[in-house]
């Protein structure tokens, strides 16, 4: 079959809200330098009360329909990732359709896999266009991301969405290849019932992080017979800011290009919207000819490896909607840790 597939369209949503590392550790006694040094994490993105997944991927996907100006329903699929959707039982992918004008012949399905979950909504969507089952698809990676209070995830886990169209026409990047690796790996897990996930600390990084993601990275590019020097830029999955740096490091991949989608010092680790929301900013900087390569990373374990190579549309699309740095470097409100606190249902009353 002789059919590009890409994206169509490309949007991303960051609430205002953010909380500070020192807020943090001031209220646990913690040594907040250490947390600033060691995950190179200032501060996070705090959703609001009215803010959850299905609002947030509304708005990504509205920004996302600004770009590439179709009909909403032409969208034959809508596949939601998250760790965080508001409901056990109801899914979120309906409330997003019928919120951007989708029609009811549409596919609906809501992912989880950790943190790829949103990675997987972009898979599959781009799967189908690719199969000709739909004509366009829309992956959404979107989180409120959970941590417990004291805990090291709290330092990082914040919220915001990212959201793809793919489509087979007017495309802004091809998607040239694509590649998956995954191991029986847990490093971080939340069971039913409870309130915040609990993670295996020192395995987080090796064997998970690190393994997975070089091992879909090399995948990938032996693939495509590509060398890090072949890409002009890349974003890796970004639950600090050190572990990014890092793989890329090893990778041979320097820091400047890893930098334009390197949001989580000042955003946090967004969990299902992490490496697609580094994404919707590279997409927001990028010119014709220039090649994109994005990793995913959900524990558990697994990777998504998508390369993508932007087209000339793309220039004339990326100021049509609020871009990424517009969201999370300006009009920022800063919470103290009650307020925050309030707002991520932190305080839990007895039965």
């Amino acid at each position: 079959m002789n059919k590009t597939v890409g994206i169509v369209g490309y949007g991303a949503y960051i609430p205002r809200n953010r909380i500070k590392v020192e807020e943090i550790a001031k209220i646990w006694g913690a040594d907040a330098p250490s947390y600033k040094r060691g995950l190179m994490l200032r501060e996070k993105s705090v959703p609001g009360p009215d803010q959850d997944t299905i609002t947030m991927s509304v708005e990504a996907t509205r920004n996302a329909l600004k770009r590439c100006e179709i009909d909403p329903a032409e969208i034959g699929a809508i596949y939601i990732g998250s760790e965080s959707h508001p409901y056990a039982v109801k899914p979120s992918g309906t409330t997003v359709a019928e919120a951007i004008g989708a029609t009811p012949s549409i596919h609906c399905a809501d992912f989880e896999f950790a943190c790829k979950a949103g990675s997987e909504g972009m898979f599959v969507s781009y799967g189908l266009v690719m199969a000709g089952l739909i004509k366009y698809g829309l992956g959404i990676g979107a989180d409120t991301s959970q941590g417990a209070p004291g805990d090291a995830l709290e330092y990082s886990a914040s919220a915001g969405a990212a959201s793809f169209i793919f489509g087979d026409h007017n495309l802004l990047a091809e998607v040239e290849e694509t590649y998956s690796f995954m191991t029986d790996t847990p490093d971080f897990w939340r069971r039913e019932h409870q309130f915040y996930p609990q993670h295996g600390g020192r395995f987080t990084g090796e064997p998970a992080y690190f393994r997975t993601v070089l091992g879909a990275a090399r995948g990938i590019m032996e693939k495509a017979g590509a060398k890090a020097e072949d890409f002009d830029y890349v974003v890796f999955h970004q639950p600090n800011g050190k572990f990014p740096l890092r793989v890329g490091k090893m990778l041979g991949f320097p820091k400047e290009k890893i930098e334009t989608g390197w949001l989580v010092p000042t955003l946090g680790n967004t969990y299902s919207g992490a490496s697609p929301i580094g994404l919707t900013a590279i997409l927001d900087a990028a010119k014709a000819g220039d090649r994109i390569l994005m990793v995913s990373y959900g524990s558990g374990a697994g990777s998504d490896a998508f390369i993508f190579r932007c087209t000339d549309r793309l220039a004339e699309v990326q100021d049509k909607a609020k871009k990424t740095r517009d969201y999370l470097d300006k009009n920022q409100k800063y919470l103290d840790y009650g307020t925050y606190a309030k707002f991520r249902g932190k305080i839990h009353k007895n039965d």
